[in-house]
Parts: C-alpha cells; structure tokens; sequence
C-alpha cells in the first residue's frame, strides 16, 4: 500500500486536539451530513476554543480524507483472502486496533476499500501504537466522510469510550 504525500507531522499535544476537534465536528454536524467548508470551519473551530495551528492540521488531515476516492484501489481488494499490516502499520497502529479493524471487515462493518482509508487515515497521522479509541474515531470519520447511512448501533460503539460499563 502506498501512502499518500499527505501525512501530518505533529507533536502528539497537537494530535490529541485534533481528535476533539474531529469528535467536535462529529457531534456537532453529523444530523447535517456534513461539516462546513474549510474557511467556515475554520472560523466556528476558533469560536469553539481551538487554536490556529490546531485547526490548520485538523483541515489538512480532513483535506485528504475528503480527497480518498473509492475508484483509486483496486477492485480485486475486495476478493482478496488475508490482510497482513505494513511494518509502518504495525508500528503505528496498535494491535488491539488492528485486531477491532479486522473483526469489523470480518462483521461488514466496512469493506475492504474502507479499511484502508481506514488505514490511510490512521498512519497519516505520525502516532506510534495508536490506540483502538482513536482507531474508531477515524473509522467514524472515514464512514461519514463517505455519507453513507451509518447504523445507530455502529455508532454507539465507535463512541463507547473503552473503559465505560457495559450494561448488558
């Protein structure tokens, strides 16, 4: 898998504020469908609270989400037997995450294509053993970006923080 030439490299203050900013925007737009263009955006994150260079690595990461494209992998990803991670991958991404990432293709919970801008997203990010946590966060990302109809039981458990009480 090539990665794209847009990866941030930020401190990991900055990185853990772009995940408020994202479950910011989630919270705030998702009965809308979307968030506003990025000069907007831009103006209403500032109003919130967060700061300059916060919001501009949040536009960059959520630039090239939105420029992900379906089309750009290849069709045979969806027939093709086992996943094996990069070693910038496992690197990067947790095991707990990359386990939750594969039991959600194994479910239908995303297909092939999604899990790896699932994994685009994820390494782009410069983190070392990203947490499951931020791994659903982006996943959530990911899915919305993609408008598609995401299942009310499907969010509640990207946003179930991991240390929450179960009350089955």
């Amino acid at each position: 898998m090539r990665y794209p030439a847009v990866c941030i490299n930020v401190s990991t203050k900055t990185t853990l504020i772009m995940f408020e900013i994202l479950m910011y925007l989630f919270e705030s737009y998702f009965d809308a469908g979307s968030y506003p263009e990025p000069d907007k955006l831009s103006r209403k994150l500032s109003a919130a609270g967060f700061e300059g260079e916060e919001i501009s690595e949040a536009l960059t990461w959520l630039s090239a989400l939105q420029q992900q494209n379906p089309e750009n992998y290849p069709a045979s990803l969806e027939h093709a037997g086992l996943r094996h991670f990069a070693d910038l991958e496992l690197q990067r991404i947790s095991y707990e995450a990359r386990q939750f990432l594969i039991f959600a293709e194994q479910q239908h919970m995303v297909s092939a294509v999604e899990r790896e801008m699932i994994l685009d997203r994820a390494v782009a990010l410069h983190w070392e053993n990203l947490g499951l946590d931020k791994l659903k966060l982006i996943m959530l990302m990911v899915l919305w970006n993609r408008h598609q109809d995401l299942d009310p039981l499907l969010i509640e458990e990207l946003l179930t923080p991991l240390n929450s009480a179960q009350l089955h």
